[in-house]
């Protein structure tokens, strides 16, 4: 019998690795049936052809015995999720993209593009490229534009390049060497005051002992007289840092390899910790909510220093002081008239972000007279920018001749609180469109019952005349994470362990203002090498070297499937009860 089983195993596997090449044909793939709802009689979405990778992974659990994990990754692949596009040069990007839209055309279903080749684009970190100037990257756009032609096409545009822009990124990239130095400023003002405790008690004890001596002599302590040979304070022993994961005890398949991300935000939302070890590959569990910590209390700063108490011998309120002479308003020379508006200071944006933003405004006037092409812009996410902020960045970069927005792109946020922050930015879309001060919007800060009653006084009863949004459930079935260790750079959106697939793309999302739920980033690639603040190479979390962005990575992928909610339908009916 052990025989026969063995004989199976193998054949299954010699056929999987046989078929390889069929399985790859964009033909076969197409022909997958998509998961059970009922989006797929409406608009049904393009599945493109995956990743090599993706199907060697597929064999190699098929060979081993692996068959829940290796339909399971299966399917994973062949759902309808984006293609990405970008770093190609104008000729090869409307080649390629000619050839999606016209296989998903033939297929009659819709396909989603993300386009990822902005100037600057994540801040030089992990996914760092795209076009070098403001005149390339409209030539690319062009390309992209010519390759669409009268297709029906969903865009989603620049991920990251609204949220993340240049103008932030300074920030971004000192976050957490400020830390670092808060962290050695801390330690280093705790040594100063325990050394300086210990100096003052050597004076002590050396003044004592100098008047002992002079009581002795009956002579007073000389004040030119060397003092003794101080003895140094006790150095405090460095804080410890708990120690790198084992390895060996990581989640990954055994015989996984060791071996597109976008640049990220400052403050996340905290979510589910790192499981200690995955199930059985024959199991499949029950995913457990994300548990969620609360952030730690600000402590005051070290610079701020109290008040000093009034001395004795001043008075307890000081005398006040005459007021400032107010100058003399300045008189227009005669014949000369002045705009008051040329009083104010002038608002002086960097070049850089003002460069952006035509970008993005160029890329949606290009790709919406296409007339059947659907352009949502970055919107970041729920635990990102608050509504005030992120309204004006879409503003400013034409979301009112767009289709609308998009949500989670690349990020792990519920799908509870993409809906309400997508909601909530619709409304204060409208509410600016109308006049309204963006800052006076409802946040999703603020409780639910003040921020309803903002929407019932001035969100429109009609979600025709707002703008729509599309969400990223590629990764979110957990929710986001939450590191263990607080002392290293979380990057909780880079490759966090124990994530899962989420709610598989659909066009039928019973929100009014919700246009889809779809797979943006490609689940299975990487984010990136996520150092995490340290030299490398190692992933402190992982314990392994990840692979590049946009690269395959078989322990994540398989983390996907295996914690997915909903979970991954293995096996269909293909007929009867």
């Amino acid at each position: 019998m052990r025989k026969r089983r063995k004989i199976i195993t193998v054949s299954t596997a010699v056929a999987a690795a046989a078929t390889l090449p069929l399985l790859m044909s964009p033909v076969v793939s197409a022909a997958v049936l998509e998961d059970d709802d009922e989006s797929s009689r409406m608009t049904r979405l393009y599945a493109p052809p995956p990743d090599r990778d993706s199907y060697r992974q597929v064999a190699r659990l098929a060979w081993r015995g692996d068959f829940r994990d290796s339909a399971g990754l299966l399917s994973m692949v062949r759902t309808p999720q984006a293609v990405w596009y970008g770093d190609e040069t104008p000729e090869q990007v409307e080649r390629l993209v000619r050839r999606t839209t016209r296989s998903a055309d033939w297929q009659g279903r819709l396909p989603v593009l993300a386009l990822y080749n902005v100037p600057g684009r994540d801040c030089g970190s992990y996914s760092s490229g795209g076009a070098d100037s403001l005149a390339e990257y409209e030539a690319w756009i062009d390309a992209v534009a010519a390759g669409i032609g009268d297709r029906e096409v969903l865009i989603i545009l620049e991920p990251d390049s609204l949220a993340l822009l240049p103008s932030d990124c300074a920030d971004a990239s000192n976050a957490a060497q400020t830390a670092v130095e808060q962290q050695t400023v801390i330690e280093e003002q705790t040594t100063a005051d325990g050394q300086t405790t210990a100096d003052e008690q050597t004076t002590a004890d050396e003044q004592t002992a100098a008047d002992g001596q002079s009581a002795a002599d009956g002579q007073p302590a000389a004040d030119g007289q060397p003092a003794a040979q101080e003895q140094p304070a006790a150095e405090e022993s460095p804080t410890e840092l708990p120690p790198l994961p084992d390895p060996g005890a990581s989640t990954a398949p055994p015989t996984g390899s060791a071996a597109p991300g976008t640049g990220q935000e400052a403050a996340q939302t905290p979510g589910q910790q790192l499981p200690d070890a995955l199930p059985a590959a024959s199991e499949t569990p029950a995913p457990k909510p994300p548990e969620v910590q609360e952030p730690a209390a600000l402590e005051p700063s070290a610079s701020q220093t109290p008040a000093p108490e009034p001395s004795t011998e001043q008075p307890g309120t000081l005398p006040e002081l005459p007021p400032l002479p107010t100058p003399d308003p300045v008189t227009p020379e005669a014949g000369n008239s002045v705009d008051p508006d040329e009083l104010d200071t002038p608002v002086v944006e960097d070049p850089e972000t003002a460069a952006r933003y035509s970008e993005i405004n160029y890329a949606v006037d290009v790709l919406t007279a296409l007339g059947q092409t659907s352009v949502y812009l970055d919107a970041g996410h729920a635990g990102w920018h608050s509504v005030s902020s992120i309204v004006p960045r879409l503003i400013k970069a034409g979301i009112d001749r767009a289709t609308g927005f998009a949500l989670n792109v690349s990020h792990y946020q519920t799908d509870p609180d993409s809906t309400w922050y997508g909601r909530l930015i619709s409304s204060c879309l409208a509410y600016a469109d109308e006049g309204g001060d963006p800052e006076k919007c409802a946040d999703q800060s603020w409780s639910r019952r003040h921020a309803r009653r903002w929407l019932r006084a001035h969100a429109p009863d009609d979600p025709a005349g707002m703008k729509h949004y599309v969400t990223d459930t590629s990764r979110n079935g957990q929710g986001p994470w939450t590191p263990r260790d607080r002392h290293i750079d979380a990057q909780s959106w880079c490759n966090p362990p124990g994530r899962g697939l989420g709610r598989r793309p659909t066009t039928h999302t019973g929100d009014a203002l919700m246009d889809a739920a779809l797979w943006v980033k490609t689940p299975g690639e990487s984010d990136g090498r996520c150092l995490r603040g340290t030299d490398g190479p190692l992933d402190p979390v992982r314990g392994t070297v990840n692979p590049e962005a946009g690269e395959w990575f078989p322990d994540q992928a398989l983390e996907l499937v295996r914690y997915a909610d909903p979970a991954v339908k293995v096996f269909r009916r293909t007929g009867g009860r």
